[in-house]
């Protein structure tokens, strides 16, 4: 799924959902502030893109390009 406003590293984005199980610490840094900054892309099991985010606590994870939205 693309979107239509163009994400880039640098950009301000928030993680609108989460489609594989994550810790529940990240869950619950999620719930309280899901925002961050791209910092980089990766290319997720030869198909999709994975977006490298550093979350507003300085803490990074990655996330499928579908699983965020511009801030």
């Amino acid at each position: 799924m693309s979107q239509t406003i163009s994400i880039t590293i640098g950009s301000k984005i928030r993680v609108s959902r989460v489609r594989d199980r994550i810790p529940k610490s990240l869950v619950d840094l999620l719930k309280k502030d899901p925002s961050g900054t791209v910092e980089e892309f990766r290319t997720v099991d030869g198909k999709g893109i994975g977006v490298v985010v550093k979350l507003n606590d300085g803490s990074t994870s990655w996330f499928f390009e579908d699983e965020i939205t511009a801030a």
